[in-house]
């Protein structure tokens, strides 16, 4: 396999039981070890009946959420698999052998591959009926998830492109000046030449260029009620862009490294760096609000769920704290390197680290919000969750 370039509900409870030795306040309930290489990415299907894992082992697996077990093997790339994407019917994966393919979810059998990108594959999104893919040949593109053919090539980046993000056609504005360009929606791009891009879909035209960090863009969130991007840079800054004019809306410093990964939920920006905290933005403002410390190394994962902020770190723990009042709850030992992903369903955390292993821990106890009356539906969409994983940390022994 090529080497890797350097980038700085269903309940389970009923079923598994805590396994003994672990926990450090949150129990496992099971451990899945039958990856041989660090598992890159996790994604949970919208039924939340299966998770999908991508690995170094070059495949990709298939799990149930009802007993935790491995259902599928998805066996056919040539090199490691990079991310991941499940839906209901379908898994997709992209891998380092500069290819996308697509699984039958009951089966495990390859139903199609899309060739055409000339270097890895770093990010896949299928949303609309369309796949979006973004490389380190310095191009995105969008294919016909049923042909497998490429619909368009986005090329205007300068560098490898990261990370992607959809807005549909139907979340745009209605000008009949502007209906025929944004017909297919609009596609947001963001690469280590330090610019994202907004693109239209329908054309392959670049909409817009957003220019402003000084560093490559290694994490976007998109706000769809109010057409804003939310980029996160090695320039340790998260900026916050109007797609549709271009315009930089504000500016959110105070990190004093690389921002992560983000996460956007009820009107506020969470922020995860490798200065070892989160932070926590309002979104309209940039006014920081607070502060998640307690990580012994970059924060590489976040996922908010009930008023509970999750983390995963370079130091192979997952933490809980408390989202309004910043108050760590709970720290889940176990992994030996770098979380890469997380996921919440029900009453179960998933953490899929680079020591191979899936984990899933007991999450009861913790405290829930009640429901904002009023209160914004979260405005960021599963398929636009998007991050780099940073280097694995060195192995820990477990505390």
């Amino acid at each position: 396999m090529p080497g890797r370039p350097s980038l700085a509900g269903r309940s389970l409870l009923p079923v598994l039981r805590p396994t003994s030795g672990m926990g450090g306040g949150g129990s496992a309930l099971k451990v899945c070890a039958d990856h041989r290489g660090g598992i890159n990415w996790l994604s949970l299907s919208p039924d939340g009946q299966r998770l999908l894992t991508g690995s170094e082992d070059g495949t990709a697996r298939l799990w149930s959420t009802a007993d935790g077990q491995c259902c599928a093997l998805l066996q056919g790339h040539e090199s490691y698999v990079t991310f991941c994407q499940l839906e209901d019917e379908a898994a997709f994966t992209c891998s380092a052998d500069c290819t996308i393919r697509k699984w039958d979810v009951l089966t495990g059998q390859c139903l199609q591959v899309f060739r055409g990108h000339t270097s890895i594959v770093n990010r896949i999104l299928v949303a609309n009926n369309q796949l979006f893919s973004s490389s380190y040949d310095r191009t995105a593109r969008a294919w016909n998830v049923d042909k497998g053919q490429v619909s368009w090539e986005f090329r205007g980046h300068r560098n490898c492109v990261l990370t992607l993000a959809y807005l549909a056609s139907w979340d745009l504005p209605g000008a009949p000046c502007m209906e025929e360009a944004m017909a297919g929606g609009l596609l947001v791009t963001g690469s280590t030449d330090g610019m994202a891009k907004v693109w239209q879909v329908a054309s392959g035209c670049c909409h817009q260029t957003l220019r402003g960090h000084t560093g490559a863009v290694l994490c976007l969130v998109l706000d769809t009620p109010s057409h804003t991007a939310f980029t996160g840079s090695t320039d340790a800054t998260i900026r916050a862009w109007d797609i549709l004019s271009g315009e930089q809306l504000r500016v959110f410093r105070e990190h004093q490294g690389s921002v992560i990964c983000l996460e956007l939920v009820n009107r506020h920006v969470y922020s995860g760096s490798a200065d070892r905290t989160v932070k926590c933005w309002l979104a309209d403002t940039g006014e920081r609000v607070r502060t998640f410390a307690a990580h012994g190394h970059s924060v590489s994962a976040l996922k908010y769920h009930a008023g509970t902020l999750f983390t995963g770190s370079g130091d192979a723990r997952a933490r809980a704290f408390d989202a309004q009042s910043g108050a760590l709850r709970r720290v889940f030992r176990g992994h030996a390197f770098i979380i890469n992903c997380i996921q919440v369903h029900g009453q179960v955390l998933y953490t899929a680290s680079h020591d191979g292993t899936l984990r899933l821990w007991d999450v009861r106890g913790l405290p829930r919000a009640p429901p904002r009356p009023g209160a914004p539906k979260r405005s960021l969409s599963r398929l636009f969750n998007n991050k780099v994983g940073c280097a694995a940390a060195a192995p820990l022994q477990p505390a």
